[in-house]
Formats: structure tokens, sequence, C-alpha cells
């Protein structure tokens, strides 16, 4: 057979529509379900097409009725032509104890009719507008013997991969719902998420989907209980193959169900209804930010954001649930389509305790690490660039801080600005610790935006998103730090990167934000180091030696500085510092350190959450120590007499690293042994001596 490229291109335009008359076509905007036909008009201009939705529910699209009949309502019956032998169909529906209205008119108006009392669409052959008081049928539509009406698709269950996943047959309601009865999950995945995508099993490659309350939230745990979720935007089951509990940052299937490809289920037209949020309550008074015109929230509820245009600009209000030595970041993801913090363009709003006042200022993330004034996450200002929002107001009330300020859709920055489209666009979100500069920190990972969440800054349209009260969200309860490390009687060290261990690590033991990442000495924390003056001692250092990435470039050196950070500091601000190991000066006058070697890094094995172990020694057992090729660098250091009592091991580039050393006289250990265990031997001495007197004696 001859194969032509035209032959190849029909072939394929044929099989497009073979596909699409195959059902792909319900996955349209427009697909309503089976069609049964028009309306027949013979009174009071009725028109309209009437659509089986499911067994029970008729979607009637563009249904005109001038309104006049003085008894006309929607009727069904199983005789051969509409006629009194017949029943109504409530519209609008109404309560089983409340009478059904008469049909007022409409003009091209779409309806959702659903049967009464348990009748289903197989046992009626008609559907009429029906005037009781005359008898007179306006218009109908018959219902062919043939219909083969949408309907429920019933699946296995989740498989039962990890964290006590399981639950009963899972259901797809409609093209949009899918119903999970019996759900049981354990709530420890980090950032598990419903997960749906393609291809023959789960992968990274997939959409989140919001949780039976709309929440996109990380999952909380659950207890055989029965939820509906909704595909989001236009998504539909016909354009996914599977359903998933996905933990998004550590990658792992807890376990999922497949999507057959030959579904007919109903459209989602609304004629599911979903159970309201447990916070719900109509008849309470109205939470704070519902009544805003525009209103997204973001981060389990604890940041919301409102907006309004204003010419070429974009008021922004952002109200977060936070400590006041918190901030809270939003704006625009590095990545349209994902939350991306690398490359975002956000506005970091908060209290800044040095100065007494709130804050709105630009960022620029040009790379996943600490601004060392080049690179990293630094406000616009302090890498060569300016602060295009302008504060507009701040307060603080009951545990709550709300910045108010304008951004241009426009900038003169594209480098550090991104542009404000019209259009949707992706926003990321995350809330972290402002440091000793009143700058943005490390947030943890559980407090960043993951999900692609999309606002318009530039429609018309209102967006009600806001469902939460931020007072209603608790506080988040303190926990207990680890115990600090300590290290007193080491000559040589190992000095490598590592987890600052979430809420009970470098925080809590040191009193100051942390950047996410901290020194490991001798696969301890930060721990308290003690050296002797006179004493020479060694630092195997596995820091990073790639200066073109911030990230992952840590040299090592010894300060009085609790801070660190000496090459990122201005020169005046060097000057503060004394350095006494890892920095020398070139023939020009510039320091350099002199302590990088490899990358070496402990990096976490497993997708639980940090904060549940209540020790370092149980959370280190969830690390493995992952290096680059290259040899480590040596850092010798003889301490001289006239070094301070404290001083600190730190990290050259940024700040906030490392923690402290305490310096003591020569002979520190063989005192401390004379004061501990060489104390026995005298003591024991005189009781021997005392009980051979008494013997003595005795006689």
């Amino acid at each position: 057979m001859d194969v032509t490229p035209q032959r190849v291109i029909s072939g394929l335009f044929l099989f497009t529509l073979a596909t699409l008359h195959l059902g792909y076509a319900r996955n349209g905007p427009n697909y309503y379900g089976k069609l049964i036909g028009p309306l027949q008009e013979y009174a009071h201009g009725i028109k309209g097409k009437a659509y089986a939705v499911d067994d029970a529910t008729i979607f009637i699209k563009g249904f005109y009725y001038d309104g006049t009949g003085p008894d006309a309502y929607f009727w069904v019956g199983n005789s051969s032509m509409p006629s009194p032998d017949g029943y109504i169909v409530p519209y609008p529906e109404t309560d089983k104890d409340s009478d059904p209205q008469v049909l007022q008119a409409y003009n091209n108006t779409d309806i959702i009719l659903r049967l009464p009392g348990g009748k289903r669409i197989r046992d009626i052959k008609w559907l009429s507008v029906w005037c009781r008081r005359f008898t007179v049928d306006f218009g109908d539509v018959f219902i062919p013997s043939d219909l083969k009406v949408p309907k429920l698709q019933v699946l296995p269950e989740f498989s039962r991969l990890a964290h006590g996943l399981r639950s009963g047959n899972i259901s797809i309601l409609d093209s949009k719902t899918i119903y999970i009865p019996n759900l049981h999950y354990d709530g420890g995945g980090p950032d598990a998420y419903f997960w749906v995508g393609n291809g023959t099993e789960p992968s990274h490659f997939g959409i989140k989907v919001p949780n039976e309350v709309g929440s996109s939230a990380p999952l909380r745990g659950y207890q055989g209980e029965d939820i509906e979720i909704v595909l989001p935007g236009n998504l539909t089951v016909y354009d996914i193959n599977w359903l998933a509990v996905w933990c998004v940052e550590y990658r792992h299937n807890f376990g999922h169900v497949l999507i057959p490809k030959d579904l007919d289920v109903p459209p989602a037209l609304g004629q599911t209804k979903i159970t309201p949020p447990w916070w719900y309550n109509p008849t309470s008074s109205t939470p704070p930010n519902k009544q805003a015109n525009n209103c997204k929230e973001m981060l389990q509820g604890r940041v919301q954001v409102q907006w309004q245009l204003m010419g070429e600009d974009v008021q922004i209000r952002v109200s977060g649930r936070i400590r006041e030595d918190q901030y809270v970041a939003f704006g625009l993801s590095g990545k349209e389509g994902k939350a991306e913090m690398l490359g975002g363009d956000v506005v970091v709003i908060g209290y800044d305790n040095r100065t007494g006042k709130f804050i709105a200022e630009d960022y620029y993330m040009s790379d996943f690490a600490q601004c060392d004034g080049k690179r990293g996450v630094c406000p616009d200002k302090r890498v060569g660039g300016r602060n295009d929002a302008v504060f507009v107001h701040g307060e603080r009330k009951n545990g709550i801080t709300t910045v108010t300020y304008t951004r241009p859709l426009r900038t003169n920055e594209p480098v550090k600005d991104k542009m404000i489209p019209e259009r949707e666009t992706t926003v990321i979100a995350a809330i972290g610790p402002l440091n000793s500069q009143g700058e943005a920190n490390a947030h943890e990972r559980l407090d960043k935006t993951t999900e692609d969440i999309r606002i318009d800054f530039t429609s018309p349209r209102n967006v009600h998103d806001c469902t939460n009260s931020l007072y209603d969200i608790p506080d988040e309860s303190e926990l207990e730090p680890w115990t600090p490390a300590v290290i007193t009687d080491a000559d040589t060290f190992t000095a490598r990167i590592g987890p600052t261990g979430a809420k009970r690590g470098y925080s809590r033991i040191t009193g100051t934000p942390s950047w996410g990442i901290a020194w490991y000495i001798n696969d301890l924390l930060i721990p308290e180091i003690t050296v002797e003056r006179g004493q020479t001692y060694t630092f195997i250092v596995e820091g990073g030696n790639d200066s073109s990435n911030s990230a992952r470039y840590h040299p090592f050196y010894i300060t009085d500085s609790s801070e660190g950070g000496f090459g990122q500091k201005s020169e005046s601000e060097q000057m503060e510092q004394t350095v006494f190991a890892g920095v020398n000066y070139d023939s020009k006058g510039f320091p350099y350190p002199t302590a990088a070697g490899r990358y070496c890094e402990w990096i976490r094995n497993t997708v639980d959450n940090a904060d549940n172990y209540e020790t370092f020694k149980s959370f280190f057992q969830t690390l493995e120590l992952k290096c680059d090729k290259g040899d480590p660098a040596k850092l010798e250091w003889t301490v001289q007499e006239d070094i301070p009592d404290l001083v600190y091991y730190q990290c050259y580039t940024h700040n906030h690293l490392g923690w402290k050393i305490h310096v003591v006289d020569a002979g520190y250990s063989s005192q401390r042994n004379v004061n501990g265990v060489d104390r026995i031997l005298p003591a024991f001495t005189i009781f021997i001596t005392f009980i051979i007197t008494l013997l003595l004696f005795s006689r």
C-alpha cells in the first residue's frame, strides 16, 4: 500500500473526528448530557433544548417562556401524549413541605430539573410546559425509547501504598465531581494532596485538586469520612488517567485509582450538591474579608489577599495570621502555571521591629539562597533596583498583620520585576521570619504555596474565594526545642551543610531566624564547641566551592560576629567584625575565603514533618549524606592567647548558619579531669586511711 504524507494527514484528521465522535467532545464546555431534543412550541413562545444529564436530571438549554400562563408548570408523565395524567417537576426547587411555584417568564435561561419522588427518566415519556387550569400543553419534548442516559461510574478503591491510605469504591458522579467513601489517611505526609494527571501511573507531572471544602492546603488526616472533591478550572475526568494522594515535595505516591477511558458520566452542570464547609454558618455574622470585592485565600487560610485595579496600578491588601517577627510574601510566580519561587516577583509585608514601621518591600528571587548582596532572595533596592511597591497602610490586630500597598501593572525594571498581564496569572505566597536587617529569611517548606493559584488582576469580574475568617484559625502551638549539642573534647571537626530542623532546631536553639540550612559539625546540628587557647584545631570543610551557585557555596570561617556573612558585608560592616580564621586578603587588599571544599549536605529521606521528632537523634536518622565529587578543604586554627571567650563559626557568604565556640584557658581539659574523675582518687585514699585508723584503735 502506498503511504503518502497526504494519506497520513487525512488519516489523522479522520481519527481525530472519530475520537471526538466517540465521546471526547464530552470534555468540551458545550456538553450538557445526551440530547433529548428541542421543545416544540405550541403557545407562549416556548423554546429550548432538553438534555438528559443523569437518570433523574433534565437540563434545558436556553429556555424561553413569556410567563403569562395562569397555572403553568414543568410537567412529566408516561402516557402516550401530554395529559392531565402527569405530575409537576418543581422549578425552582422547593422544600418537600412547600407548594411548587407557578412558572415565571424566562428569556434564554438554563434550567436544571430534578425529577421528584425518586422518579427516573426511564419512567417518563415526555416533558411538557403544562397549564393545569386550562389543561393546555404550551410546548413539549418526547423522550426517545432508546435514550442512553449518562450515569455515574464506580471505580475500585485507592491502592494502599503508604500512610494508611484506603477507601471504599470511588465513584465519578459527573465530569468534575469525584466521591470518595470511607476515606482513611493518617495525615502524615508533609506536602500531600489529591493529585490527578495522565500516564499509566501517578507522577510529579500532575495537577492539585482542592479538598472537600475547596481548600488547597496539604491534606489533613481522615478517619472513615465520605467526601466529594471537584476538579479545578476547566479540567474534567476526560482529561485525566488517574487520581492519587501524592506528596509533591518528595514525589511519593501514597495510593491511586485509574480512570477508565470509556466514561459516559453526567456533565457537571451544578446538579451535584457539595457539602458546605464545616466552618460555614449562614446565621453567623460575616467574617472579616468575606465581603471583599476580590479576595483569595492561601496557605491553609492563614493569608488572604484582596485587590482592586486603579488605573495603571493595582492596590493590594495582604492579611496574614503571623507573629510580629514574621513576614508574608505575595506576588507573581517565577513560572506560569506553576508555583515557582525562583524568578518570582513578590512584595514582602510585615512589621519591622527595628524601625517600628510596617513594610511593603519589592523582592526578586534569583536563587534559592539567602541574599548575599548580588544573588538570592533580595530586596530590589539591595541589588541595584528600586522598590516599586508603594506603602499605603498597615495595622496589626489580634495576631493578624495587614498591609495595603500599590504596585504598577508595568514597571521599568523588566529584569527584576514581572509585568502583570491582562489575564489570569499564577501567584505565590509564603510566610517566614524577618532577620535582624528586617529582611525576609527562609520559610519552612510547609509555609509556601505549591499549587497553581491564579488571579486576573485586571478583570472586572469579582472573585470571592475568602470563605474563612483569619480570626478563626488557632495559633500554632509552641514546640519544645531540641537539647543543644556540645563538643568539648575534640581537636578535629567535620563541617557540612544540613537542614535546620524546622521549628525545633536552629531558630529555637539560637533565638535567631534560620535560612533553612545550617552547619553540621561532627554530624551534630550547630553544636557549641569548646577550644583551648594555645591549641591547634583542624576543620575539614565541605560547604561547597562553586562561587557561581550561591545556594551551594558556604565557605567556613571563624569570627566574633554572631551573624556571619562577612563576604556580603560592606567595607565598613566588615571592619566591625574580627576574623580569626578562614579569610585571607589578596594583593589589592580584598578579602577571600580559604575554606570551602566540595559540597556535602545532609538530605532528608522521608516525607513526614520534621516537627514530629522530639529529639535531634531521632531526626538525624531520617537524613542521608550526599556529596559532590572533589576534595574537602582543611582549615587549621591555632587559638591565640588574646582570643575572646566567645567566638562563632559561620558561613562567609550567608548569615546565621553557625553557632558558638567557647574559648577557655590552656589546661582546661586536665583541670576538668581534676574537678571530675581525678578527685575520686584523693577521696578514696582519705576514706581508706580513715577505715584503717578505726581498725587500729578498735584493738
